[in-house]
This record gives C-alpha cells, structure tokens and sequence, in this order.
C-alpha cells in the first residue's frame, strides 16, 4: 500500500508553514542570525517533542519559529517544505501561515509575506506545484489584535486566498472572531477554522454559523453530534484531518482509535493532511501511510482521501477537473 500511497496525487490543505520548521533547519538559522537556543542540539529538542496536549505542543513550537527573522529565512522555510511536498506527489498546497507569531517578535509583516511569496514563485516555476496561502489569526490573542494583523495584511490580499482561526482552541471558541471573519468575508477572502480538535461540536457549529468557513480543519470531534454529522454531509463541508497529529497531542491515543475511517463511512468529505510534520512525525505520506496500516483502509479509501483532497480545495472547478482527471488506480 506504501507505493500505492506515493503514487497517488494529492493536494494538501492543512500545513502551518512554521510547523514544517525541521530541528536540523532551526538551529541553521539560529547560527545564521545568531539566536541562542535553550536546547543543546537537534537531538535535545527531538527530545523535546513528547507532548500531552496541544497547549504543550505550542510552547515548543512558539520557541522554534524564534529563528526566522529575514526574509530570506521564510523563503528557506517555504522552500523546503514544497520541495518536500513535491517529493510525495503533493500537486496543490494550501499553506497557513501565523503573521502574528513574527510581528509580535518585531518582524514585519511584509518580511514573512514576501518571503514566502518568492518561494511560492520559485516552486511553481520549476516544479509545476501550486500553492495557495492561508492567513491564520492566533485565537489565544484578542479579536483587535485580529484586526490590527488583517490591515496590516490587506495591502497583500492578492497573495493569500482566505482566513484561519488556530492555536490554543479550548477557552477560545470561534465566536470570539465573528467580526473579524465578517470584514474578512467583505474584503472578498475565504474562510476556514481549527475547530473540534480539543474543542467541543459546538464550536464546529460556531465556525460555520457564525464564520462560514468553506471547510473545518480537524474537525474531529463532530462524531459526538449526530445532526453535526448529518449536516457537514449534507452541506458537503470538508474535513481537514491530521492523523498524525491527533496522536502526538493525544486526541487519539493510538492511531487505530482514530476515528477517519468511521468519518468516510458517514460520507463526509474527510481528506489527509500532515498539519505540523516537523513536530508530529512525518508529512502527507506519512500520515496516510500510518492511518492506513492503523484502520485497514483500502485502496478505494484512499482514492477517496486523495480525490476529496482537490474537491475540498479553493482551486478553480477547472482546475479541480484537471487534476481529478488523473486519477487511475495505480498498481
């Protein structure tokens, strides 16, 4: 089933480009912009990634995206990971992106967007793959704090597609942003939101009632609802799932708990995705690879992950065509 997998085209819509920071690329730029770390070596801060939770996570990970400062260093970080996603037949990208984490460290905004601009060019220019940016507002900060980002961010509009909601989720329902997301709807941009990871159904409820996101990203927990589970099929809402990610924050405790296979059961339109791979243990093959192993899927699942990866996409329905015409069963 491994080559199976690797054969098969992909898009993916649930990457947060700092969580695509590896160790061995942290600490090159922490030797480039002379930043000491709190860890000794990249095998210490492998150490580091045990997390309980996803609040445990997230102080890790604030530390390590300290290192990018430039614009070259977001360039760098962007390049490597479509030159990974290239790698495992990843054909579309749609790619968060937290502003606020850099600019509350002094880095302009224009530094983060130009830099993952040029690599975004760079990368379709050689290797044909598209990209789409994401701009995502930290919910454990305030909805102003929201607001002053997407002015800074507007003059840019052109080079990101829609707005996300991540972070810290319990405590922080997707109310807390309504008006932020409905001037972000009147500037033209699409919605998304983390919801039902650690967070209730209601808060899947919320992101779509009161943000119309396009789609929910995890979403897990939409299984506790029945009529939740009812209207995201009948609504045709995406599901981004992250496999591995649920696991290493324990909202599965194994993977064979996880619940995707019972998702594509309900007709949902579930796809794969890899979520903080740097951090959680491998990128979009990866998580298929252990997700199938783990539920027993089969290959017509998997096509269905695959296919759902471009139909829940923001590409054009031209483009979405184009890359579900080719679609064989590879052997």
């Amino acid at each position: 089933m491994k080559g199976f997998i690797e054969k098969l085209p992909k898009a993916e819509l649930h990457i947060h480009i700092e969580g695509s920071l590896e160790p061995e690329q942290i600490f090159a730029l922490a030797k480039r912009n002379q930043i000491k770390l709190k860890h000794a070596s990249v095998a210490v801060l492998r150490r580091a990634y045990e997390f309980t939770n996803l609040q445990s996570f997230l102080d890790v990970y604030y530390e390590g995206m300290s290192v990018l400062q430039t614009e070259q260093d977001f360039y760098d970080l962007m390049t490597a990971y479509l030159k990974k996603a290239h790698s495992q037949n990843v054909r579309h990208a749609e790619i968060f992106f937290d502003p606020q984490a850099h600019t509350s460290r002094g880095v302009a905004f224009e530094t983060v967007i130009h830099g993952l601009r040029r690599a975004q060019e760079d990368a379709e220019s050689k290797s044909g793959i598209s990209t789409r940016l994401i701009l995502c507002f930290l919910r454990h900060l305030s909805q102003d704090d929201a607001l002053k980002t997407l002015e800074e961010a507007l003059p840019f509009k052109k080079w990101f597609v829609a707005v996300g909601l991540d972070s810290s989720e319990v405590g922080h329902p997707p109310s807390k942003f309504t008006k932020i997301f409905s001037l972000a709807r009147s500037e033209g941009l699409l919605t998304v939101a983390h919801a039902g990871e650690e967070g209730p159904p209601e808060y899947i409820w919320e992101a779509i009632e009161q943000l119309h996101a396009s789609r929910i990203d995890h979403g897990v927990r939409c299984l506790e609802d029945p009529a939740l589970i009812r209207y995201l099929a009948e609504k045709h809402i995406p599901l981004t799932v992250c496999p591995l990610s649920n696991v290493r924050l324990r909202v599965f405790n194994e993977m064979k708990d996880h619940t995707l296979k019972r998702l594509l059961d309900y007709g949902l339109c579930v796809t794969v995705n890899s979520d903080d791979p740097a951090y959680f243990g491998g990128y979009i093959n990866e998580n298929f690879v252990a997700a199938q192993k783990a539920l027993g899927l089969k290959k017509d699942n998997l096509l269905t992950l695959a296919q759902n990866s471009f139909k829940a996409s923001f590409l054009s329905e031209k483009d979405k065509s184009r890359h579900l015409s080719e679609f064989t069963v590879p052997g």
